[in-house]
């Protein structure tokens, strides 16, 4: 087992890391930018170090200073959580050339999965089923309309190396498809360096259910259920739950072994989602895979009851997995929240600064997952998720209605939250009745999203 792991990020995610190391008797290095020196995981970890000033490309995504810092702290393996690094192929690929375990899947297999247009190949290859769409990436807007010809419209815009919503666009017919080409494309660019495209069908009114997998180096992998990430704004997530109301028995069943057939595929190891989109009748295609520990892997841990960041140490420790497929079994409810430093009435506008109070709630099946505290400074560098809400429960109406109390002590003073926008959710009708897809909150919440 490891004796000191480096944790290249920020947030309440690298507290989550420091926690589960503690557990486990492993020592913890924190990085952190000049703007995070009073942050909790640099409080919390038993050694930190200043690997640069504000801006994310001169401290949390300069790999040179990330693996100086770990060489100089002596530690054994870098936990990437998520974001930053964490599906930088590069990044693992130098971990690996510098003898320091990247706590994650290898270099060759990030490199092919997070380029969406080599994914989908894999996955056809695998007998995955994908959204229709192209078979080569496209770098022109001749090429893609010609592709979104043969698919049919509406199609989807993606850009290759895309994520979190960035280089993706909806296209409805001929006659706006140059303009959101373009639009998508210039984003990618921007964004991710890469101007490669691919176009897809566009499945209208899904559910996005994705599945959580580990695998280990001895060739178990196994997954763990799926989770409902359907309510987003801007293709962003904004609420979880697990189990999903829309997926019976004999389809999770389904959905699962696919998800294992297509982690297989590619020889993957550690944990990683896959994730599909589920139509009206009950169609399923893969979408992505991310390949990483997501936000929102809470949910599943609260169902099944397995640290998934624990068991993600362990497999890159070089343990097997000590559970199999017929050991897991889903227990009740759980729904995530994700509480944000923006206002959702200004079009959900990041709204950093000074936390001057705050209260958590607490009690059974309740759980926060956050960095901030009271007289604490949101700095405007970063993503503006600052706390993650999660409850757990029997059934997903008691899942609901606790989500529901929890929401109603949760306080945050001195800036503006999501927070009221998540108690509408959780109050409206639809939701409470399980009929939602990804349109929910343009549909149920129009003033909202401009």
């Amino acid at each position: 087992m490891f004796q000191k792991i480096l944790i290249a990020n920020r947030g309440e995610i690298a507290v989550r890391i420091i926690r589960a190391c503690r557990e486990m008797g492993i020592k913890t290095v924190a990085v952190y930018s000049e703007a995070d020196r009073d942050a909790l995981h640099t409080l919390l970890a038993d050694e930190a170090i200043c690997i640069g000033p504000a801006p994310s490309a001169d401290s949390y995504l300069d790999m040179e200073r990330i693996l100086s810092a770990c060489v100089a702290m002596k530690a054994d393996a870098i936990h990437p959580g998520f974001g930053f690094l964490s599906e930088n192929a590069r990044f693992a690929e130098l971990c690996e050339k510098c003898s320091i375990r990247f706590i994650g899947p290898s270099a060759a297999v990030i490199s092919k999965m997070g380029n969406k247009s080599e994914a989908r190949r894999t996955m056809i290859e695998a007998g995955v089923p994908v959204v229709p769409g192209s078979k080569e990436p496209v770098f022109t807007v001749a090429e893609g309309l010609e592709t979104a010809k043969q698919v049919g419209f509406p199609v989807m815009i993606k850009a290759s190396s895309g994520g979190g919503g960035k280089g993706m666009r909806v296209s409805y017919s001929e006659e706006d498809f140059e303009a959101n080409f373009q639009s998508a494309q210039m984003e990618s660019i921007k964004g991710f360096s890469d101007n490669t495209m691919y176009i897809e069908r566009f499945v209208e009114q899904p559910r996005h259910i994705e599945f959580q997998i580990l695998a280990d180096s001895f060739g178990n992998v196994v997954h763990l259920g799926e989770r409902d990430c359907s309510i987003q704004r801007r293709h962003q997530k904004v609420l979880e739950e697990s189990p999903s109301v829309a997926i019976s028995d004999e389809l999770r069943k389904r959905m699962g072994e696919t998800a294992v057939r297509a982690a297989r595929a590619v020889g993957y190891e550690n944990a990683g989602t896959i994730e599909f989109l589920l139509d009206k009748n009950k169609n399923f295609y893969f979408m992505e895979m991310n390949t990483r520990i997501q936000v929102e892997h809470p949910v599943t841990e609260e169902v099944t009851d397995l640290d998934l960041v624990k068991e993600q140490i362990r497999i890159a420790a070089g343990e097997p997995l000590s559970f199999s497929q017929e050991d897991v079994k889903i227990s009740g409810h759980a729904i995530e929240c994700r509480i944000n430093a923006e206002n959702p009435e200004r079009n959900f506008m990041p709204c950093p600064g000074v936390i001057t109070d705050v209260h958590l709630p607490g009690g059974r099946g309740v759980r926060v997952d956050t960095a901030v505290y009271s007289n604490y400074r949101i700095p405007p560098n970063y993503d503006s998720m600052i706390l993650k809400l999660i409850v757990h429960d029997k059934d997903r109406p008691s899942a609901i209605a606790k989500m529901r109390s929890a929401l109603g002590e949760l306080i945050i003073e001195g800036i503006d939250t999501n927070l009221d926008f998540q108690y509408e959710i959780i109050n409206d009708e639809d939701f409470e009745a399980g009929n939602v897809d990804t349109d929910f909150i343009p549909t149920h919440f129009p003033g909202y999203v401009k």
